[in-house]
């Protein structure tokens, strides 16, 4: 086991972190996919469920470790070169999306010959994070300008989120908040930053006001839904949603103060999405406010160590790519807590590392990897550094070594030099031999 420890480079806290949220999920997951397992083969045995997503956690420890091994600067080319093709997944994403538990929306597309499917919108969020930190560290003789800017940083930022927004307009809102942060992060001028607001304002509107002049259209068809929604977060109009709010709501008090225990969720029975969008509601319900709260410190402990990793990092790419696929990662925790008490409406965001699903706990973790790639160069060039003191703290020994060797060598040559033996010579010719002693 030591050994193991030993072979994971990086930082140790956000390994230990990422272990704890990924040992403590299968409790919850166990627990609350009891209605799918009713609805999928009517027995309600989970056991099935629980090793799928074992599965999903194993992999994504091990795209964890395969990817932390990866230098991270290897990634600003990656990027570069990933974005076009992420975007072709996104484009057939949109026109030939699978629907998947009912859901009316097409996020994600099927594997060929696996049968897995996969939500590209979260692969496309990692190479648009690593390439707006590409852009903004990049070396230039003269300062940013909107009008460069504006074609090779926020032109590839536009098309990216336009192939999301018709499907999934909450993960294209969180990753616009998360690059305008990024550039903020990144000293991009603040006027441009209001500037391309104003222009992300203007779009949504105008994607709107086409909603309305194409209602029949595939690619308006998720916006009566986030209008209800808004609607019924600000008003008191019954709704599928409040339904889920108010499920959310009773298993959140039932959970007092130490919860009901392990697997002793009521709730569950009834919440839909129980295992994934609304976990939070079920670990509360069932581990109280002690594991409510709990499961949010690891989520800002996880992010204090983001803080300090950036911090050590010594170029400006790896400050910003821990910043840029670090963040969103808390941040999409903290909106799925919310929906779960009902702070914000209800969005279909995820709970990283803690929700089933393998698309979202794999590309958490290949964010997650790529983070402790850039803690790992970090930790080399440290251990490299200490290692160089060491070395030279020894050969400092060595020399001293020497010197006060060759200088204790030529004391003693010049003690030899100054003695002077002729009056203590012990030869005599006289023939008696006393007269040596008594000289």
């Amino acid at each position: 086991m030591r050994e193991l420890i030993n072979k994971l480079k990086g930082d140790k806290g956000i390994w230990s972190f990422v272990a704890l949220l990924g040992l403590f999920s299968f409790m919850p997951v166990f627990s609350a996919s009891s209605n799918l397992a009713y609805l999928g083969h009517g027995t309600g045995n989970t056991l099935g469920y629980l090793v799928k997503h074992f599965a999903h956690i194993c992999i994504g420890f091990l795209i964890i470790y395969w990817v932390h091994k990866i230098p991270y600067h290897y990634f600003r080319a990656i990027s570069k070169a990933g974005l076009p093709i992420v975007w072709l997944l996104l484009a057939y994403t949109l026109i030939k999306g699978t629907v998947i538990a009912g859901a009316n929306a097409s996020r994600w597309i099927q594997i060929p010959f696996i049968g897995l499917s996969f939500q590209t919108s979260t692969l496309a969020a990692i190479m648009l994070f690593i390439f707006v930190a590409r852009y903004l560290s990049k070396s230039r003789e003269t300062p940013i300008t909107f009008k460069s800017s504006l074609w090779e940083l926020w032109t590839p930022v536009f098309i990216t989120l336009m192939f999301i927004l018709p499907a999934n307009f909450s993960t294209t809102a969180l990753i616009f908040s998360m690059v305008l942060m990024l550039a903020f992060v990144g000293r991009y001028p603040l006027k441009y930053i209001f500037f391309i607001i104003g222009s992300g304002v203007v779009i949504l509107t105008l994607f709107f006001l086409m909603s309305k002049a194409f209602p029949e259209s595939k690619f308006f068809s998720r916006v009566g839904t986030w209008q209800s929604r808004i609607e019924n977060f600000t008003t008191d109009k019954a709704d599928e949603d409040d339904y889920q709010i108010e499920k959310a709501k009773i298993a959140i008090a039932s959970g007092q103060i130490y919860g009901l225990g392990p697997g002793k969720s009521v709730q569950k029975n009834f919440l839909p999405q129980s295992s994934s969008d609304f976990i939070y509601a079920i670990i509360v319900e069932e581990y109280g406010l002690v594991g409510g709260l709990g499961v949010l410190v690891l989520y800002l402990l996880l992010l204090f160590r983001f803080v300090i990793a950036s911090h050590k990092a010594n170029t400006l790419f790896g400050k910003l790519v821990v910043i840029g696929l670090g963040f969103p990662m808390i941040f999409q925790a903290m909106i799925n807590m919310a929906v779960a008490v009902e702070l914000l409406p209800v969005t279909g965001q995820t709970l990283p590392l803690i929700s089933s699903g393998g698309s979202s706990i794999w590309m958490t973790c290949f964010g997650l990897g790529i983070i402790l790639s850039v803690t790992k160069k970090e930790e080399e060039i440290a251990q490299e550094k200490l290692d160089k003191e060491k070395r030279e703290e020894i050969l400092q020994k060595l020399i001293d070594r020497e010197l006060e060797a060759d200088l204790e060598e030529a004391d003693f040559k010049n003690v030899n030099d100054n003695f002077d033996t002729s009056d203590y010579s012990i030869t005599d010719n006289s023939k008696n031999p006393m007269n040596a002693v008594l000289k």
